[in-house]
């Protein structure tokens, strides 16, 4: 470990570089180096709320999870430490060395015995008056990491205040801001957050979107017939932005956002003068399609997943992400159309998602009420895929005993 110590700044660091043999450029860039710049109070340890600094070890106070979680950040994943913290005026009789280095210590110790150690600790000890550019957001302590060495456009600032955001901004790297209320869109516009940055609540979520990553799909499928943009999200709020042509099937499409919990985008341009039919088995083969991609290698998933009473009718779907594709159906309609969708082309739609899903599917549903059955029916496989995409970062292993799903 290297320690230099200067007026504005102090410096740890563990250097294991070493010569490497020429590579390709795709190699190089798979080779670089990615880094966690990780705020100290406020996002490590709990920030006293009026004087901000915690100068005694009576006042160190972890945040909830945040050993655990960063252990298994450290052992699960290849990303370097660094600790990058504000210490206004640290040094000076308002806030002497001594109780800094007296927190520091225990916390570093305790850290240690955890498994965490940060390769690298930046401290700025200026004001914000002072305007110098080693204090956060400015990066005069990390060009070290802006060399050419770094992968900055995948690592990620750690932070509790916007700072770090503007701080991740100048870096080119990502941001994982901790706030319990989500950056309205106007917030997110003002302080550049980046798309593959997050907002989160707690330790437990930054662990799971740095080793599981996000669960996203777009497909775009275009042919003679149709022409079909899908996005999902799996691990959205349930917003839903659904236009078919057929205002029924958007209907209880938007039942599969809202009642999964998952973000879904359907805009199909189908040839609906023909009829309805390739419009419906179309949009289940795209969904199908971004379901399939979004889940992965299904790491950490429950798989499996559901029976929902609506008046009348009872459904039930049982589902199964277990890569080969079945389908049950066991579902009779009285009337030949609900709305502007004829009902004999709600099991294609189930048989073309299924299909293209690698899903195990099996639906039941009896009643009277056949839209009461139908909308069952789609409000039962939104919340069993629910159930079955449910991750469990923590048990971060394939849900099968043949090694692969």
């Amino acid at each position: 470990m290297r320690i230099n110590v200067g007026a504005t700044l102090v410096v740890a660091h563990n250097d294991n570089r070493r010569e490497r043999p020429l590579w390709s450029p795709t190699i190089i860039k798979m080779m670089k180096k990615k880094a966690l710049f990780i705020d100290r109070d406020g996002t490590l340890i709990v920030e006293p709320p009026v004087t901000e600094q915690v100068n005694t070890l009576e006042q160190l106070e972890f945040l909830p999870g945040v050993l655990r979680n960063l252990a298994l950040i450290r052992e699960k994943t290849d990303f370097e430490l660094v600790m990058v913290t504000n210490q206004d005026g640290l040094g000076t009789p308002a806030y002497p060395q001594e109780n800094f280095d007296t927190v520091q210590k225990k916390m570093l110790e305790i850290f240690k015995n955890e498994g965490i150690v940060f390769d690298t600790i930046l401290i700025d000890k200026s004001y914000p008056a002072d305007n110098l550019p080693t204090r956060k957001p400015g990066i005069g302590m990390l060009t070290t990491y802006m060399t050419g060495d770094y992968d900055l456009e995948n690592s990620f600032v750690i932070g509790d205040r916007l700072t770090d955001v503007h701080l991740a901004d100048n870096l080119g790297a990502g941001a994982i801001l901790i706030n319990k209320e989500p950056l309205s869109d106007k917030q997110k516009n003002k302080n550049k957050v980046k798309s593959h940055s997050r907002v989160v609540e707690n330790w437990d979520q930054i662990t799971e979107f740095l080793l599981a990553k996000e669960r996203q799909a777009t497909i775009d499928r275009k042919t003679k017939e149709t022409d079909i943009h899908t996005e999902i999200d799996l691990d959205g709020t349930g917003k839903t932005l659904i236009s078919t042509g057929l205002s029924f099937f958007d209907h209880i499409l938007e039942q599969i956002g809202k009642h999964a919990g998952i973000d879904l985008t359907i805009q199909v341009k189908g040839d609906l003068h023909v009829d309805e039919h390739h419009t419906i088995e179309d949009t289940g083969i795209a969904l199908g399609e971004a379901l399939l991609q979004a889940l992965g290698d299904k790491r950490g998933i429950e798989r499996y997943g559901f029976c929902l009473p609506m008046d009348d009718c009872l459904c039930t779907v049982a589902l199964d992400f277990g890569g080969r594709p079945w389908i049950v159906w066991e579902a009779d309609f009285k009337r030949e159309r609900v709305g502007d969708v004829p009902t004999e082309l709600f099991f294609h739609f189930f048989k073309s998602l299924s299909d293209a899903a690698k899903m195990n599917l099996n639906i039941h549903a009896e009643g009277t009420n056949e839209h009461h059955k139908i909308e069952g029916i789609f409000k039962a496989f939104a919340r069993a895929i629910k159930m079955a995409i449910r991750r469990d970062v923590f048990n971060y292993e394939i849900p099968t005993t043949k090694g692969c799903l």
